[in-house]
């Protein structure tokens, strides 16, 4: 009997790229559910970018490389930079969905109160599991109907837009980040 290729999706606006989220990936691949892992930088992340200004994609993107390219079972991509428009999930897995049999949502558990408001969510209830990483402050509670897991791991108390409000120092960035994303963080002066 073959094994059905499993791929997990792991999308987000990654600015900057944190330790949360290194944690995140590699309490993912220790699963052992995942053939591989796609991290997808959002393009145009509608839902960030209506609260504020965010990096530029190319820069977002050159740092999730930075941060995540040494990980196990991990792949960053470009395709949702690449593809013109708002950044939707739904898009992204019917794009992995061609290339495996099956594809399970990567998200924090901060997220999943908010997953029945994404785009197309119903249809997207239909193609993915959905694997909940805890966060502080996450209940980690998903609407009924969606197939859900939790992905063991100590929670991490982290997010991106804490890193963008504390002061820019090395030392602040080094407890935060990984080191080869400092440079590239430092180097926006937007």
């Amino acid at each position: 009997m073959v094994t059905p290729r499993r791929l997990g999706l792991f999308g987000g606006t990654f600015d900057p790229p944190h330790f949360g989220h290194v944690a995140a990936l590699r309490a993912a691949a220790a699963t052992q559910y995942f053939e591989c892992i796609e991290v997808t930088v959002a393009g145009n992340p509608y839902l960030k970018s209506a609260t504020g200004p965010v990096r530029p994609a190319a820069l977002r993107l050159a740092m999730a490389r930075a941060a995540f390219s040494g990980l196990d079972l991990v792949r960053v991509s470009d395709r949702e930079i690449t593809r013109e428009g708002p950044s939707y999930t739904i898009d992204t897995v019917r794009e992995l969905l061609e290339e495996c049999d099956a594809l399970d949502v990567i998200v924090g558990a901060d997220l999943v109160g908010q997953i029945d408001s994404w785009h197309d969510a119903k249809q997207l209830q239909r193609l993915v599991r959905v694997g909940v990483v805890p966060r502080p402050g996450g209940s980690g509670v998903i609407s009924s109907g969606w197939d859900c897991y939790e992905i063991a791991m100590e929670p991490v108390d982290l997010s991106s837009s804490f890193i963008r409000e504390i002061p820019n120092t090395l030392e602040n960035l080094r407890e935060f980040v990984p080191e080869a994303v400092i440079p590239l963080y430092e180097s926006f002066q937007g």
